[in-house]
């Protein structure tokens, strides 16, 4: 599809005005996570990339390093006990995902695209592949996270992956962006403990955004 390709152009070029643009705000929330607490800068976790493989998302590190590790902070029973208070400001303004900027680079994510699913959750990865929504590249941002969020069961997400396939366009990608940055600023979506089950799933499998 041509599309595809002027996509990763996009991408590429949007994401090295976006690194030099905000080289400040990087400087920033480094110095302050260091500050917070104990610990790495980033976050690595392994996730579902195109075609179903596998590589490693990065974050900012929001939670202490004794946190369950491949468990999802809605998943967690007490969340708050886990997280840095560096961390709450910056899951609240969504900017601990400013490192998936070099996953962006590297060809593994878009900017826009269904969020890339932990290597476990199988249940997510099989709902998608009713709708071919392993078979593009995982987005920053997409179609279910202005459409609920943490919020969604794991079907009502793959349904919402499949609707973005459907509409794959730079129109639907112009609706995801532009969302996203009202979603941002309302902090649409975004819950810490309790959510992301799918009822009766025997799998019992982790979710995260």
């Amino acid at each position: 599809m041509i599309y595809s390709k002027i996509k990763r152009v996009i991408d590429i070029m949007l994401s090295l005005i976006g690194l030099v643009l905000l080289t400040p705000v990087f400087i920033i929330l480094i110095i302050g996570i260091k500050l917070d607490s104990s610990g790495p800068i980033l976050f690595k976790q392994k996730r579902v990339g195109k075609n179903k493989r596998h590589f490693n998302i990065l974050k900012f590190r929001t939670m202490r390093i004794d946190t369950p590790k491949d468990t999802p902070t809605h998943l967690l029973v007490n969340p708050d006990q886990y997280i840095t208070r560096m961390g709450r400001f910056l899951r609240k303004t969504s900017l601990d995902e400013l490192p998936q900027i070099f996953n962006i680079i590297a060809g593994q994510m878009s900017i826009i695209g269904p969020r890339p699913a932990l290597w476990n959750q199988y249940d997510l990865i099989e709902e998608r592949d009713k709708y071919h929504a392993n078979d593009v590249l995982p987005g920053l941002t997409g179609w279910a996270q202005i459409n609920g969020r943490d919020e969604l069961p794991i079907d009502v997400k793959a349904r919402l992956d499949g609707e973005y396939i459907d509409q794959f366009s730079f129109k639907m990608d112009l609706r995801c962006f532009f969302g996203t940055i009202v979603s941002v600023i309302k902090s649409d979506g975004v819950v810490e403990g309790g959510t992301g089950r799918k009822e009766q799933n025997e799998h019992k499998t982790k979710e995260s955004v």
